[in-house]
């Protein structure tokens, strides 16, 4: 029988599954993600910018790179490929397709591709590129054709398929209606298959038009916080790494939910985890022999007759009164659950109810899903606009999943925001800010200690205003997650030792200094004594006895001969303490300087023995 304890989990144990274990998260497919990069081989791709700047094909080479690093740190199950298309050479199952090169098929990254795109960049690289790439035709149909051929020979179930094209030419058949016409008959065949192909368009001098071609084959947006097909095209490194992270990260419900309005109405929302505290990975356990991964498997097994037991045959049991309460799986379910899971509207709030200190752990993200209810999104738009409209909060009981007790959360409206080329910065939707319960609000006590005079408190404000700057919570990485990813980087990649990294959380002693001046030597004289040593050790003071005027001393605690006899016998000795023990051996005349406390029991038992 097990406690009912175990089958409880508190608010701490639900938080920490819910920002660090996937296995609650409801997602539409299960298996794995797979990306395939298809790049234009052309010789327009190798034309190096103004002052020095890279080739296009250079930067698509660095943008991929980064993205198999990452794969390879946070998900390596998932399966990347790189195509080139425009090629001189042909490197293509069976030689079907002319001027296509799959330079990578679609598997696991690892470090050998990552060293294969080393050799792709720079000078070099690009020169050695250009010479065997780049002075073929350009079939744009045939390069998408080889691509659904490469998610064709795939066995694993693949749970999210993309396509990203790189590319400077916005028309790569030279206005041929035929070559056209295939590429857009292959584009759509893709997209029925579940194929999302997206553009990463370049750079060019004349600019990039993407109504010429690009407009029929790319897919339109997956959701309605997608703008779809970007008009600018890239021109730096950072800006394409962006996009292509924007479009590779997977938008990922944890769960989906129906939120009930009142009078039967209803829609679905999905709930979203916009930031998630970053952790090491959890350690994988190998095999010794063939290095694979170990599978556990639990049993559960009689303690008597040592038979196994199926879970029909355990019990839960809670002692209460000295006597053991036994029930069975179903009615301790029944007794954990409250209600469904969803969310319930309650009422609505004027947002000066919320409070700084009602924070009680991270928020959640709630977004309409339309395919679970229809209409759930024009209802959704026009809750969420009134809310921002009488800047009021929604007050909701929301029941995360089966079994879970529920809590009550405060749904602020956030409003869509946009910056200048676009992109999305802030998606519409509702904030649910976990409130407290009146339990969790404790009445502090505050000690009243010395306060400062008002010449201190001025020297102190000019202090923090010389130390004051400009702070961001970006700019300050985790110095142990990042070490720990370069090992893991290092380790990938065969490198001899991992790369250094800064160590941002450290104070900058001399700028500090600098700003400060004296003032913190006047502020010292201030508050501290003249004497006053800030790198001496404090002495130890004595606490001086109520009567006279002595030290207060410890009472010797004194055992007699009959309680030791008796400790001994029951085996009990140890129980004892050592200056208890060493008062013991004094007794029958036995030294105890630098004697440990199972020699001075060894010393005692031989005593009494005698």
């Amino acid at each position: 029988m097990a406690e009912w304890g175990a089958y409880f989990r508190n608010e701490d144990e639900e938080l920490e599954q819910e920002e660090g274990d996937e296995g609650g998260v409801d997602y539409k497919n299960t298996g794995r993600d797979s990306l395939v990069f298809l790049v234009d081989a052309s010789k327009e791709m190798f034309i190096k910018g103004e002052d020095g700047e890279p080739s296009n094909f250079d930067m698509t080479m660095q943008c991929i790179r980064s993205v198999y690093m990452s794969k390879i740190i946070s998900s390596d199950r998932d399966l990347v490929a790189l195509v080139f298309y425009g090629t001189e050479k042909s490197k293509n199952p069976r030689e079907s397709f002319k001027h296509v090169y799959i330079y990578h098929d679609l598997d696991s990254p690892g470090a050998r591709r990552v060293h294969d795109l080393d050799n792709l960049r720079g000078d070099k690289g690009a020169q050695l590129a250009a010479q065997e790439m780049g002075s073929g035709q350009t079939s744009l149909g045939d390069a998408l054709w080889c691509c659904s051929n490469l998610y064709s020979d795939i066995k694993l179930r693949l749970s999210h398929k993309r396509l990203m094209i790189f590319t400077s030419r916005d028309s790569p058949h030279n206005d041929d209606s035929n070559r056209d016409r295939t590429a857009r008959t292959k584009a759509t065949d893709l997209k029925e298959t579940g194929v999302i192909i997206d553009l990463m368009h370049l750079k060019k001098p004349d600019g990039f038009d993407v109504g010429l071609f690009f407009c029929d084959i790319v897919s339109p947006p997956e959701d309605d916080s997608e703008l779809g097909l970007q008009l600018e095209p890239c021109g730096k490194l950072e800006d394409l790494q962006k996009r292509v992270r924007a479009k590779d990260m997977k938008k990922r419900a944890q769960s989906r939910l129906t939120f009930s309005l009142g009078n039967g109405v209803k829609v679905a929302v999905g709930v979203y985890v916009l930031a998630r505290t970053a952790t090491k990975p959890p350690a994988v356990q190998l095999y010794r022999d063939t290095n694979e991964p170990v599978r556990t498997k639990t049993r559960l097994f009689h303690t008597q007759t040592g038979s196994l037991l199926l879970p029909s045959d355990t019990k839960r049991a809670q002692v209460y009164g000295q006597k053991q309460i036994v029930m069975e799986k179903d009615e301790v379910d029944e007794i954990k659950k409250f209600d469904d899971p969803g969310l319930v509207l309650i009422g609505f709030k004027p947002m000066s109810k919320l409070k700084t200190h009602h924070h009680i752990r991270p928020a959640v993200f709630i977004y309409p899903e339309e395919e679970q209810i229809s209409g759930s999104s024009c209802v959704f738009v026009a809750l969420l606009h009134r809310c921002s409209e009488r800047n009021v909060f929604a007050l909701c009981r929301y029941i995360p999943r089966r079994n879970t007790p529920p809590r009550f959360v405060a749904l602020v409206p956030q409003k869509e925001e946009l910056d200048q080329s676009q992109a999305q910065v802030k998606p519409p939707g509702f904030h649910a800010i976990f409130l407290p319960y009146a339990d969790d609000i404790r009445t502090l006590d505050v000690h009243e200690g010395p306060t400062a005079t008002s010449e201190q408190i001025d020297k102190m404000t000019e202090i923090v205003h010389k130390l004051r700057f400009k702070y961001r919570c970006d700019a300050f990485e985790n110095p142990v997650l990042q070490q720990h990813f370069r090992n893991l980087e290092a380790l990938a990649l065969d490198l001899m030792q991992p790369e250094d990294i800064e160590d941002f959380t450290m104070p900058k002693v001399e700028m500090m200094d600098g700003r400060v001046g004296l003032l913190a030597k006047e502020f010292k004289e201030l508050v501290y004594p003249a004497d006053y040593n800030p790198e001496g050790k404090p002495v130890a003071k004595r606490k001086l006895a109520e009567s006279g005027g002595g030290a207060e001393k410890k009472p010797k605690v004194e055992v007699s001969e009959e309680e030791l006899r008796a400790h001994v016998e029951k085996g009990t000795l140890g129980k004892l303490t050592v200056p208890v023990l060493k008062e013991a051996c004094k007794l029958f005349g036995v030294r105890t300087t630098g004697t440990k406390k199972q020699e001075l029991i060894d010393h005692i038992t031989a005593c009494i023995a005698k």
